[in-house]
């Protein structure tokens, strides 16, 4: 059992220590202390853990708070029961308190992003006395020792049980100090197991509770509810209350102990997308936490974070904090110093990172220079640099535009949201590699995945021009030619060329089993692209094809997801579906129509205000939208604004089995595009 949950499977965890209950003999090997156990006998939910481990005989539990757990660990009769502490090696500590039945100690394991001082503390108190006592010292036992520091570090306490007796273990941990694991252990309180287990529950409640759905049919519950879960989960607290009540932080920038509030866990570049609006849009008392947040990054590190473990890490491409910082205060969220944010984003926008190159913009003196990132330069996925770049100029004018800042400076930033034409190659009608001289790369494969693009192909990518569809479809021969183009990411077959990684990665083969041609659901790029037949006047394609995606790749079984789960991302796409909206462009203030998926869905804002979607006639053959209704009043348009919602709203969608190929096909009914900005 961990303390901390790993962001990504590429990116790896830090922090982490282990706790093991067993029986028989004190075995403090990884591997060879490990118990069968099945998932048949596991329950597992947000609030409460439980599994049987059948060598030892030992049902373990848990339940969390914020920043501690108790641990249940149900015994057979024994004289040798005994809990296993591994704070694991890279350097690390644990001594063993045995008066006051307590194991205190740290952990440095990491995987990078962290400062040279970084220590996770720890503290565990039992409710039983021990009758054994091993300090671990590299895999040595030493039952004369009671602490250890070294490499590896751990300890082995003995507890004599009863059949069926339970020991409970309290257990916090701090980044900050040993002390601040003692105070954040206080958020048990005096309470038992089931009191916090309840507590546990009640909390997720609340949290899951902010959107109430009706539906007939439990498997969607489940679904939707396991999405809207994950969407919760990252950007994940990494800061802690101190003696005065006021939230303070290791800086995994600088490793100062600072006050203010710090988020991390998370992947700009996925979760700009749907992620972080969704949080905007229910959970904005959180978004304000997470901006404040982001001040104290840049103030430590000079820098805003692009993928964030706990620091600065290098992954993914894109300068999309521009997003994440502008969509907030666009949004209205306020509560941080956004002055500060205006020059970390600006600051980012000409510059990299010096070690980390994925933080700042890589290639950013060929993008303001040419107007785009060549493909004949060492800078790899350079087209979707340039898409990326430039849709966060346009989030960077939008937010300066807000604070007010002048037209001079606001100047650099609309002219290179235009970027994403440079780009263009007009033969193709797709994005594709440009050289510095100006040639467009040769021989160009549309179907090749990487090279000038990250984790996709041209088809995928050539969608990524998120703040001016309208241009895009112009770019592309207009509103036919676009809707055709469009229809050609499912009708191709799911063929690809695999030759850039050598290899044909995850991402790759999902796309080929999904039975939905070239379109790869299973990752970030393509995600919005079914959306933009809204732009095109053909809104029930759009309708269609989310419908298909909702029931053809999630479910409620435990291979529910299609691909890479990415930090709540691609469960934010499914919960925003299934109201009926996404946000195809953040920093926007849009959300642009789909097609609901239940009958009816109350959100509760933060504001105290609700928008009810109700949508009586849904079914699984009823996705078509023949009529939509805004506060009882009828409405044409392909996207709803926020500031309508913020003030509490009533949608209602009359659906049926076909399309309605007259509703939300006028020009004004497109949702927003930078080219019909005044």
């Amino acid at each position: 059992m961990k303390q901390t949950h790993q962001p990504s499977p590429w990116i790896n965890d830090y922090g982490q220590f282990s706790i093991m209950p067993e029986t028989g003999a004190p075995v403090f090997n990884e591997d060879k202390r490990a118990s069968w156990f099945s998932h048949k006998a596991e329950q597992a939910t947000p609030y409460y853990y439980r599994t049987y481990l059948a060598d030892y005989d030992v049902t373990a539990e848990i339940v969390p708070t914020e920043r501690a757990a108790m641990f249940r660990l149900t015994f057979p009769k024994s004289d040798s029961s005994f809990v296993v502490v591994d704070a694991f090696d890279k350097g690390s500590s644990v001594t063993i308190l045995p008066g006051e039945n307590k194991i205190v100690g740290y952990t440095t394991k990491n995987s990078g992003g962290v400062p040279d001082n970084f220590k996770n503390y720890f503290v565990l108190v039992f409710d039983h006395p021990f009758t054994y006592r091993y300090a671990v010292a590299d895999g040595r036992l030493d039952a004369g020792k009671l602490s250890s520091t070294c490499d590896h570090a751990g300890a082995i306490v003995g507890i004599k049980t009863l059949r069926g007796e339970q020991v409970h273990v309290r257990v916090a941990s701090s980044f900050i100090s040993l002390e601040q694991a003692e105070r954040n252990l206080a958020e048990l309180g005096n309470d038992n197991f089931e009191t916090l287990k309840q507590k546990g529950r009640q909390r997720w409640n609340d949290v899951l509770g902010k959107i109430e759905v009706d539906d007939d049919n439990v498997d969607n519950l489940r679904t939707f509810y396991s999405c809207l879960y994950r969407c919760v989960l990252f950007p994940r607290q990494f800061f802690e209350y101190g003696a005065d009540g006021q939230p303070v932080h290791y800086s995994p920038y600088n490793g100062q102990v600072l006050p203010g509030y710090m988020y991390t866990d998370t992947g700009f570049w996925d979760t700009f997308r749907a992620l972080l609006p969704f949080v905007n849009l229910v959970y904005p008392s959180v978004s304000s936490r997470i901006q404040a947040g982001l001040v104290n990054a840049y103030k430590e590190s000079g820098w805003l974070p692009e993928w964030a473990s706990p620091g600065h890490r290098g992954c993914m491409v894109g300068n999309n904090s521009a997003s994440v910082v502008a969509d907030a205060y666009l949004c209205g969220i306020r509560g941080y110093d956004a002055e500060t944010l205006w020059k970390a984003v600006v600051h980012g926008a000409n510059g990299v990172h010096p070690t980390v190159q994925s933080t700042g913009r890589l290639g950013y003196e060929y993008y303001n220079k040419l107007g785009y990132v060549p493909y004949d330069v060492n800078i790899k996925e350079n087209v979707a640099r340039t898409l990326e770049y430039a849709y966060d100029d346009w989030c960077i004018y939008e937010f300066g535009k807000a604070l007010g800042k002048s037209q001079k400076e606001l100047a650099p930033f609309k002219r290179r949201a235009l970027n994403y034409r440079n780009v263009f190659d007009k033969e193709t009608r797709l994005m594709r590699g440009r050289n510095q001289n100006g040639t467009f790369e040769s021989p160009f494969n549309p179907l090749k995945w990487g090279d000038a693009f990250t984790e996709g192909n041209s088809w995928h990518y050539s969608w990524s021009v998120f703040h001016n569809p309208k241009d895009l479809i112009l770019l592309m021969g207009g509103r036919q030619a676009f809707c055709a183009m469009l229809d050609s990411v499912f009708d191709l077959p799911p063929v690809f060329d695999a030759s850039y990684y050598g290899q044909v990665i995850h991402e790759i083969r999902e796309m080929q089993i999904m039975g939905m041609g070239n379109y790869a659901h299973g990752n970030q790029p393509v995600q919005h692209a079914i959306y933009l037949y809204d732009y095109a006047g053909q809104p029930w394609k759009a309708q269609y094809w989310i419908r298909e995606v909702m029931d053809r790749l999630y479910s409620a079984h435990p291979d529910g997801y299609c691909g890479d789960e990415d930090n709540g991302q691609t469960s934010a796409w499914y919960v925003f579906s299934a109201l009926g909206f996404y946000p195809v462009c953040p920093g926007s203030g849009q959300y642009v129509l789909g097609t609901p998926y239940f009958k009816r869905v109350k959100l509760h804002l933060e504001n105290g205000n609700s928008v009810d979607i109700s949508a009586p006639a849904c079914s699984k053959d009823n996705r078509f939208i023949q009529s939509v209704n805004l506060n009882g009043k009828p409405y044409s348009r392909n996207y709803l604004l926020r500031s309508d919602l913020m003030k509490g709203a009533s949608l209602r969608f009359e659906m049926g089995a076909t399309p309605n190929k007259q509703r939300g096909t006028a020009e004004d009914d497109a949702p927003y595009s930078f080219a019909n900005e005044k």
